[in-house]
């Protein structure tokens, strides 16, 4: 073949190049955009019905629906709001303490994404055993808001627990030195104060004081590396009606009797019943083998043993939660007793 003939041939493929390339630019485009379509459609579809048929308002759960989580100054400083209640249930003699703390911490509820949502899904992780090896973790991430429980590790389990964390309910004795190893840069630090030990904890860390080390059943931090900005304290409301609508446990016992609150799960479960549109669970019940070496968590070593004398009716919190998922309010993730 002459070399003006090869010339010829070459240049009369260079449309059939042009086309090639511009179609497989515009399918690999268009497949990108479609599986981020359907990603960010994902939280939406699991909306299904809720927003038509207006399911809320047929589940007649005895609660008020509150968004609003967080304690803030402008609504215990500036306005008219006394509570009858001392902590965990209300912030009557700790109103000192939470001027401190609130005036140096973040006053900002959810992030505005969240807010604007037309409908919110949310999926709270408890600690339970039962999630191990579940392989939940991609599913967990597609959800708007994750709330997950106290130190409860990320790093290294994420292929059953996923690693995107919105939320994480805490308090002092429950704290992780440096909340950065299992939590994204964005996550809320969300302290649960049960006690006003609580509050000065979080105070002496926020101004550098003197860490008073009384008062707690387990030493806490005494040096926390988490970001302030990310601090936000949980309105002691959530806990009130959590023991009182949902538990419906006396809050001042009589006599001798020893106080029972709820645990930071079951009242996770009651503000994610609040804030969102859909809730979903993972991760909640103890393990019913007879096995005392039996771990109670999906991480650690810790038995039913370590449950002894502790505060919490967890059978009862467990009839709670059977009839949240009856009456359609809440839906585990995974199989469960």
């Amino acid at each position: 073949m002459s070399q003006k003939a090869t010339k010829t041939w070459c240049l009369r493929l260079v449309p059939v190049l042009i086309f090639f390339v511009s179609f497989v630019t515009y399918y690999c485009s268009y497949t990108i955009l479609q599986s981020s379509s359907k990603f960010v459609n994902s939280s939406k579809s699991l909306c299904g019905g809720w927003l038509t048929q207006k399911k809320w308002e047929s589940l007649n759960f005895n609660i008020s629906r509150q968004t609003q989580l967080f304690l803030k100054l402008e609504d215990f400083f500036w306005r008219d709001h006394v509570s009858k209640q001392t902590l965990p249930y209300g912030i009557k003699d700790s109103e000192l303490l939470l001027l401190k703390v609130l005036a140096v911490t973040a006053n900002d509820q959810m992030p505005a994404k969240l807010e604007n949502h037309e409908c919110r899904t949310c999926v709270v992780i408890g600690n339970g055993f039962v999630i191990k090896n579940s392989s939940l973790g991609s599913i967990i991430n597609k959800y708007d808001v994750v709330i997950r429980l106290n130190a409860a590790p990320v790093r290294g389990y994420e292929e059953d627990v996923g690693n995107k964390t919105t939320m994480r309910f805490f308090y002092p004795e429950s704290a992780s030195h440096n909340p950065g190893v299992d939590n994204e840069p964005g996550t809320l630090m969300v302290l649960v104060p049960f006690k006003q030990q609580d509050l000065r904890w979080l105070k002496e860390i926020l101004y550098n004081e003197k860490r008073v080390r009384k008062g707690f059943w387990k030493p806490p931090p005494q040096i926390w590396l988490g970001d302030v900005s990310k601090i936000r304290v949980l309105d002691p409301h959530f806990l009130h009606q959590t023991a009182e609508k949902l538990l419906q446990i006396p809050l001042h016992p009589k006599g001798k009797q020893n106080p029972v609150h709820p645990t930071t799960g079951i009242l996770a479960v009651f503000v994610a019943l609040n804030y969102c549109d859909v809730v979903h669970i993972a991760g909640f019940g103890y393990p019913n083998s007879k096995n005392p070496q039996q771990p109670i968590h999906y991480y650690g070593y810790e038995t039913m043993k370590s449950m002894r004398n502790s505060y919490h009716d967890l059978k009862h919190e467990a009839e709670a939660l059977r009839r949240l998922e009856d009456s359609g309010a809440i839906l585990y993730l995974h199989p469960h007793l």
